[in-house]
């Protein structure tokens, strides 16, 4: 087991940990996400049936979320992701968790403020900007502004100042789907699409995005060691993945009933123009990835810190945190499609780190420290391996769709 560089860890204090209702909060936020406005979009293209695919990825996720906890729970040096990685598979496993970890969590802040240019345009179609003597869109500009605000929140080290942020996260996901509903009902579009039973050839891109709305494995550890009594944790998963499903559940259904086929790849870009209730919707939309940039962030500028051996000072922390949060900019107007970036982001590195990696380190894991009983272990090897066999088949089918799908784009 590597423990190279976890021996002066400690454990965090009393006033830095956080309570039942802010982890759960925290949880939520960084399930109940941006895969609110896709998850419509992904329902049109695997129809009805992929349902049954969205609950079992539910299901799925929330019992590798268990997973990492008992990989955690297995050694006082493992903190972190990655610290999973090295328990089970030593340097090797280490760098490879990181890499899957961290490039998911940086793909999903730059889908943030993809996500914020694109309907700030909707709102404001017309608008250009100019920096000195260049020239710059409505859409690069909006990217640009949604970069000075989500800055100064990867600032906060803290979970629990980061809980307040999330429960404002959490409120705009229930004003986002109320908004959404009220278009359907009083402003005129209805509930009258059929949608399709099965669409063979949507699915793909489907899996890789239901795959993408329960990816807050890369948060988990931390959220797990920021909380007071880890013994709840489990709860905690049960919360957060019951309230994310049924919240994802019900924008999918109504936003496919209301447009069907028609769905783009983020639902507010289908709602009519000048309506109140569709300006509730964009402007609610723009608020959630504001609340959840930090939390997502937060991750990566850690281990930069580490790496860099700057965590104590201050202001270079800042820096880093600053640097880290241009960059996602600058690869946002570079590749501006939402809805491929989002599918690959699910079929590669989430899919990666929710289901494969999860079930393979905890097998390992348990070989080297846990002695489960002989049931026991024959019935978690069998689930584990039943999840890896489906895992592998969305990262290979949903990657080699996504990307050629952004090869089309380009």
């Amino acid at each position: 087991m590597d423990t190279s560089t976890n021996t002066d860890i400690q454990p965090p204090s009393s006033a830095k940990t956080t309570g039942f209702l802010k982890t759960c909060f925290n949880g939520v936020n960084a399930l109940s996400g941006i895969g609110l406005l896709s998850i419509p979009y992904a329902l049109s293209q695997g129809g009805w049936l992929s349902l049954t695919i969205f609950l079992a990825v539910a299901v799925i996720c929330c019992y590798t979320g268990l997973l990492l906890q008992r990989c955690i729970d297995a050694s006082p040096f493992v903190r972190t992701y990655p610290d999973i990685g090295a328990l089970a598979f030593g340097r090797r496993g280490r760098l490879i968790v990181a890499v899957f970890m961290y490039l998911e969590l940086y793909l999903v802040a730059v889908d943030f403020l993809i996500l914020e240019g694109d309907n700030l345009e909707k709102l404001f179609p017309a608008a250009s900007f100019r920096l000195g003597a260049l020239r710059v869109s409505g859409k690069q500009g909006f990217v640009l502004a949604a970069t000075l605000v989500v800055l100064p929140t990867t600032w906060f080290s803290s979970l629990s100042v980061l809980a307040y942020v999330a429960a404002g996260g959490a409120l705009a996901s229930v004003v986002l789907i109320a908004a959404v509903l009220w278009v359907g009902v009083f402003n005129g579009v209805g509930f009258h699409e059929r949608g399709r039973l099965v669409h063979w050839a949507g699915i793909p891109s489907a899996m890789s995005l239901y795959s993408f709305c329960f990816s807050g494995h890369a948060v988990f550890p931390m959220i797990y060691q920021g909380m007071k009594d880890k013994k709840r944790f489990p709860m905690v998963l049960f919360i957060c993945f019951t309230v994310s499903t049924l919240s994802y559940g019900v924008m999918g259904i109504i936003g496919y009933l209301m447009y069907g086929d028609a769905l783009k790849s983020q639902v507010t870009l289908n709602l009519p123009s000048g309506k109140v209730s569709s300006k509730i919707a964009i402007y609610t939309t723009l608020v959630n990835p504001l609340t959840k940039y930090a939390l997502v962030v937060t991750p990566i500028a850690e281990a930069l810190e580490a790496t860099l051996g700057v965590g104590k000072n201050r202001l270079l922390c800042v820096l880093v945190r600053t640097a880290l949060v241009v960059g996602t900019a600058v690869v946002a107007l570079a590749v501006p499609f939402f809805g491929d970036v989002v599918a690959l982001t699910g079929a590669l590195l989430s899919c990666t780190a929710t289901m494969l990696l999860p079930c393979l380190c905890y097998l390992r894991v348990r070989a080297k420290v846990i002695r489960p009983s002989q049931k026991m272990y024959w019935m978690e090897t069998a689930v584990c391996s039943a999840i890896v066999v489906v895992g592998a088949a969305i990262v290979v089918v949903g990657t080699y769709s996504s990307v050629k799908q952004i090869v089309r784009s380009l």
